[in-house]
């Protein structure tokens, strides 16, 4: 019961980095997706947009995109 009660508290804070990190992750995949010439294998960035949560999106926007 003290685990579930820590959890709801919690939940408020994690909530809204969750819905931030999905967002990210849509926007970035859609980008990479209309992106015709990246900087490196798109498979690649696909990869890191997904499983490097927060950090994958930022590090494609600034390094993966071709300006």
């Amino acid at each position: 019961m003290e685990g579930l009660k820590i959890i709801q508290e919690n939940l408020a804070i994690l909530a809204p980095l969750f819905v931030l990190q999905l967002i990210l992750m849509v926007i970035a995949l859609i980008d990479l997706a209309k992106n015709e010439v990246p900087r490196g294998p798109k498979w690649v960035w696909a990869l890191v947009i997904i499983f490097v949560n927060i950090i994958g999106p930022i590090v494609y926007f600034i390094a993966g995109k071709r300006r």
